[in-house]
């Protein structure tokens, strides 16, 4: 949620760049400020948590056995989905 105001002044070379991109990408110039922001400033040196479980997924080991088919996995998804919208 966004609930601060900042104002900042730049030049006019700074202010056309974020102008041309923001029309070019559709993105507001505050989003394209904010984003800036975070790429500079949010992330940690440390990995973070989200990433830490990104890693830790595909370090597993795959299943042993064949693989399993897609339209079968599919399809049991849907009959368990549909046995507990059913039960609800």
């Amino acid at each position: 949620m966004l609930n601060r105001r900042l104002q900042v002044l730049v030049d006019d070379e700074r202010y056309e760049l974020l102008a041309r991109e923001s029309e070019q990408s559709g993105t507001p110039v505050g989003e394209l400020v904010r984003r800036a922001i975070d790429h500079e400033y949010a992330r940690p040196a440390s990995e973070t948590e989200r990433e830490r479980a990104g890693h830790a997924l595909l370090a597993m080991p795959l299943p042993e056995g064949p693989e399993p088919d897609w339209e079968d996995q599919k399809r049991e998804m849907l009959d368990e989905r549909m046995r507990r919208l059913e039960g609800s």
